[in-house]
């Protein structure tokens, strides 16, 4: 009979990575992955709760960034007061499931779990963020965009914990918004999903970073569509400029949810949304 798995719940961030450092051992934050899949099956090993460490559920402002710990819930980010960057972020958590899912949930378990359908990911790949991973032994930074390297795929070790993610504050007066298309309106997995972030000065676009996903096994970048972007005025002009080709980047696959053509048109019908949902900003 094999041997019973161990449950560690620790309160310092200290005990967490001492756990981890002896290996074989499962992160848990909010559970509302997890659990789910394990309905009818046994825990496969140990498990480490990070739910009980304070010191990861803050939101912090230093001189370079915002930092979200990565005990933060969904529910503690659309109450945080942050600036109009983050609008687009906290959008997406209304749209992670219903209010109890919400309070359980967290920005980063949403990452780790790498699937393609994570709504958190465009936005923090649209505000060119940065995961930070801890053991016991180093402390390194990974630009969210190289974090994810493919469908539940990251390049967090065993013996490392993402404690925070990083948004830099040079975002700060920039507007951002979210689209989410699903089979439903509400308590659904995305089709496609489109974050975007614009800064302006004196009417046009000085900076423009756009992000798709559910159309390719990571959230995608739209860089030409951001360098077009670049000088236009932030009105129609801005929403019309979007166009067929700027998807190429996009690898949109045929499931059950919607055929891969359906998903490429889609796509840009709310990266026109998204955008359009900026017009004006100054």
């Amino acid at each position: 009979m094999p041997a019973m798995a161990s449950y560690y719940r620790p309160r310092e961030l200290h005990e967490a990575l001492a756990v981890l450092g002896n290996g074989g051992c499962t992160v848990l934050a909010g559970g509302t992955d997890y659990y789910p899949a394990r309905v009818e099956h046994s825990m496969p090993g140990d498990v480490l709760d990070i739910s009980a460490i304070s010191a990861l559920r803050r939101i912090e402002v230093t001189a370079e960034h915002f930092r979200i710990g990565a005990g933060v819930t969904w529910s503690d980010l659309i109450r945080a007061d942050l600036p109009a960057c983050f609008d687009g972020l906290k959008l997406a958590g209304r749209e992670i499931g219903g209010v109890q899912i919400q309070n359980a949930g967290t920005i980063a378990g949403n990452i780790c779990n790498a699937s393609p359908a994570a709504d958190g990911m465009p936005n923090l790949l649209a505000l060119e963020a940065v995961v930070e991973l801890t053991s016991k032994d180093r402390l390194r930074h990974v630009p969210i965009g190289e974090f994810v390297t493919g469908n539940r795929r990251t390049q967090c070790q065993p013996q490392e914990l993402m404690t925070g993610i990083l948004v830099p504050r040079r975002f700060a007066g920039a507007r951002s918004s979210f689209m989410k298309l699903g089979a439903r309106r509400y308590l659904v997995i995305s089709i496609v999903m489109v974050a975007a972030v614009v800064e302006s000065r004196q009417g046009k676009v000085a900076r423009a970073r756009i992000a798709v996903g559910s159309c390719s096994e990571v959230a995608c970048r739209l860089t030409e569509l951001e360098a077009a972007l670049v000088g236009l005025p932030t009105d129609q002009t801005m929403v019309k400029a979007a166009t067929p080709r700027h998807l190429a980047p996009l690898t949109p696959i045929d499931d059950v949810r919607a055929s891969a053509a359906y998903r490429r048109e889609a796509a840009l019908v709310l990266v026109q949304r998204a955008l359009s949902a900026l017009q004006g900003v100054t």
